[in-house]
């Protein structure tokens, strides 16, 4: 099970590093970005493993994602959404779609409704993830700045 999920981490590392790339993050952040990708990832992998529940484990990934690149961002003094977007983008579910789409395809409507919306609530709960944690972070943040001035 670690060793699993020691090569999951990796491979998720490896599929961060590629959307950094392609998305142009700073080559100094890069380091940063593959690693909350690889946590965002392994925290899904648990997540759905003790729950089963995918939409769970996109919850807590992205919650996991927004706190760590908040974190990232405040330490290394950077915009935060450069450790997000490739952080995130090993959660999107894309094989969803493309099984919604195949389902679709094939005429097969019970199927399509059952696995689009999964995707949807997956999609949903990603984003939800990142608003609750900017939020509570938000919020922490104002609560700190009071009772410390």
């Amino acid at each position: 099970m670690i060793v699993d999920l020691l090569i999951q981490f990796l491979l998720a590392m490896a599929g961060t590093l590629g959307f950094a790339i392609i998305f142009r993050a700073p080559l100094r952040r890069m380091p940063a970005c593959v690693f909350i990708g690889g946590c965002g990832w392994v925290s899904y992998l648990i997540t759905v493993n003790c729950f089963d529940s995918p939409i769970l484990g996109c919850f807590i990934a992205s919650c996991l994602v927004g706190l760590m690149s908040d974190i990232f961002a405040r330490v290394l003094k950077d915009a935060a959404t450069i450790f997000i977007i490739p952080g995130i983008l090993c959660l999107v579910p894309g094989a969803k779609i493309f099984y919604t789409m195949e389902a679709l395809l094939k005429e097969d409507f019970t199927g399509t409704a059952e696995i689009g919306l999964q995707m949807l609530l997956m999609a949903g709960a990603i984003a939800m993830g990142l608003l609750v944690m900017g939020a509570i972070i938000r919020v922490v943040r104002t609560a700190i700045r009071t009772f410390i001035a």
